[in-house]
């Protein structure tokens, strides 16, 4: 059999990563929130474990950049490549940028993040990834019985504001409809100061016999500045006729909740 190597980037973020045979490292928290001033140090802790039952793991720390795509999927950069970028800012000990971990062991690493004294032009919120990358690749068995070799790199997120960022606010730009895929099309924009997250909620009603149907709400993540493009699937079974769309994306409590309405006709 042909012996191929495999390189698998856990890059989703998930707090945990598996191989073929349970070859793999789990990093949690999946992201991590700071909040310091200038000139501050503030300190979190992250878990590493190998999840592995036979193989020990030499793994690495590095740091990368990252941003939200319009569609909101990760983009990955090398480090200081973003404006928003506070890789220069992060640290960890001597003795966790590179470590061996045996099977089923834990380690706990400190990342800190200093905020330079003086921040001129920058935002109020910054993103950094942290990776923790296995230098040792291991043989392994895919599921065609082809001779693998087997690597991984997770990666967790790095959020930081200022104390000065504390506005939310998302507002929808546009709803449509797309005939041709059938889907609702919500274009909405994040201009706060700071992350946003939440659900949106989406709720179906013909406009000739009152039916309702809602739909399971969708989770999202922003970045200031981001401009999101979500297309919401018309719900199976739909029946013709007329309709009225209606979309609220809530990112907080009562005061955050961003509401819209479309009408269409389903033919």
């Amino acid at each position: 059999m042909n012996r191929l190597f495999f390189l698998f980037f856990s890059i989703l973020f998930l707090s945990s990563f598996y191989g073929y045979a349970q070859t793999g490292v789990s990093v949690s928290p999946p992201r991590l929130y700071f909040e310091s001033g200038n000139g501050n140090s503030n300190t979190q802790k992250i878990t590493v474990t190998n999840v592995s039952a036979k193989n020990s793991l030499d793994l690495a720390v590095s740091l990368g950049d990252w941003e939200y795509d319009s569609k909101g999927e990760n983009v990955m950069y090398p480090a200081n490549t973003l404006p928003s970028s506070c890789t220069s800012w992060i640290s960890v000990k001597k003795e966790d940028n590179y470590f061996t971990l045996a099977p089923g062991e834990k380690k706990d690493i400190d990342v800190t993040i200093t905020v330079p004294n003086a921040l001129p032009n920058q935002p109020d919120a910054h993103t950094a990834v942290l990776y923790v990358s296995q230098m040792n690749p291991v043989d392994d068995v895919d599921h065609k019985g082809a001779n693998i070799k087997v690597s991984i790199r997770s990666g967790i997120k790095l959020f930081h504001k200022l104390p000065a960022a504390k506005i939310k606010k998302l507002e929808i730009q546009n709803l449509v409809y797309g005939k041709s895929t059938n889907t609702v099309n919500v274009f909405f924009e994040n201009h706060g100061d700071v992350w946003a997250d939440g659900k949106i909620y989406t709720d179906f009603v013909n406009t000739q016999n009152g039916k309702k149907i809602s739909l399971d709400p969708v989770i999202f993540y922003t970045m200031p500045g981001n401009k999101r493009e979500m297309n919401i699937p018309l719900p199976a079974g739909l029946e013709k006729g007329k309709y009225t769309a209606s979309v609220m994306i809530d990112y907080g409590d009562s005061n955050n909740l961003e509401l819209g309405e479309l009408s269409f006709s389903y033919e």
